[in-house]
């Protein structure tokens, strides 16, 4: 089975490995679990990138 696939380069989806000369990423999120372990830091992550862009 395919999934759809993101490239970096131009932000468009397509089912291709690679698109524009870069390699393409998956768009899936992550599996949520409530025994995650790196919920921490993911929220630590997420705050200061909106510290950066001024939103808190």
């Amino acid at each position: 089975m395919q999934h759809i696939l993101k490239c970096q380069k131009c932000n468009k989806y397509t089912l291709k490995k690679e698109c524009c000369g870069v390699k393409t990423i998956e768009t899936k999120p992550p599996k949520y679990s409530p025994d995650d372990k790196y919920a921490k830091y993911r929220r630590e992550v997420k705050a200061d990138d909106r510290k950066g862009k001024g939103l808190i």
